[in-house]
């Protein structure tokens, strides 16, 4: 089964609320006063990660992705759980495992450990406070928003691709965390960008039930000459969101288009209707 077909499978199972029908990137849970913010992300090697990484960096990693998912919700982190693969440096995921946590200010609350027999693997499940609410989602764009993205695109492709300079945005890419929060309260719709640009972009014109029109003139990327890879690479771990018109957002970002109605397709690219997600960033399966 390709990652869409077995989450059509899954929706067909008893869902919590706070699930928001699998269309976003973290799932809610409300006690008492609070909701938390709960998302899990797993990295494989060859997948992920080459085999030969260094596990200080993966750990980073893997722990950032995470707080990116919270970051796209406004939320601050208040724990973690770990799922780890044996029998890898062991004592070099646990040293970079210490920086990330140290750095970010969020502890280790538990987990797993198995001896793996295939590919090496580890998770990590991220808990988060929300810090406003509504909590932001993938569902709320609406026509007339613009469209923003912060930073630029294709740091992450080329830093995988060897390039000195944008090696640290591949290895140990930085959560937006304050970014979000700041976001949060005034957004219509916010994700991180992590499977590409459009692909992205695209799950959000979906869940918001509208057209997401993008100029990719107006797309920051790390490198012009390969704008169109920029887009689709992923890997950035940008905020993507939508604010309504007559002000400008809160935090440095550029806007790449505009928020219509849902026509035949869920993105329009340069003004060219966009109805699969096949091509437009990394799909797992």
């Amino acid at each position: 089964m390709t990652e869409t077909e077995f989450l059509a499978a899954l929706r067909t199972l008893p869902l919590h609320p706070g699930a928001r029908d699998l269309r976003d990137d973290c799932a809610l849970l409300e006690i008492g006063g609070e909701t938390l913010v709960i998302n899990h992300d797993t990295m494989v090697e060859d997948v992920h990660f080459r085999r030969e990484a260094d596990l200080s960096d993966v750990a980073w990693k893997l722990v950032a992705i995470n707080l990116s998912d919270l970051a796209g919700k406004g939320a601050e982190p208040v724990g973690m759980i770990l799922g780890h693969s044996l029998g890898g440096n062991d004592l070099e995921f646990v040293k970079g495992l210490r920086e990330v946590l140290a750095v970010y200010d969020i502890p280790l609350m538990g987990g797993d450990t198995v001896a793996a027999t295939g590919a090496t693997t580890f998770s990590v499940t991220a808990i988060g406070r929300a810090t406003c609410r509504p909590v932001p989602s993938r569902m709320g764009a609406k026509v007339g928003d613009g469209i923003y993205v912060t930073g630029s695109l294709g740091r992450a492709m080329l830093g995988f691709e060897g390039h000195g300079e944008y090696l640290p945005a591949f290895d140990r890419p930085v959560p937006l965390l304050d970014e979000g929060r700041t976001l949060a309260p005034v957004v219509t719709a916010m994700m991180d960008v992590s499977d590409g640009l459009l692909l992205d972009v695209h799950r959000m014109g979906r869940a918001s039930n509208a057209t997401m029109c993008i100029d990719s003139r107006a797309v920051p990327v790390a490198l012009p000459a390969r704008s169109a890879e920029c887009m689709r690479w992923g890997d950035d771990y940008e905020l993507l969101f939508t604010f309504p018109p007559g002000s400008e957002p809160p935090v440095p970002a550029t806007r790449i288009g505009n928020v219509e109605a849902r026509s035949e397709a869920p993105l329009r690219l340069d003004g060219k209707p966009l109805i699969a997600a096949d091509g437009l960033g990394y799909h797992h399966g």
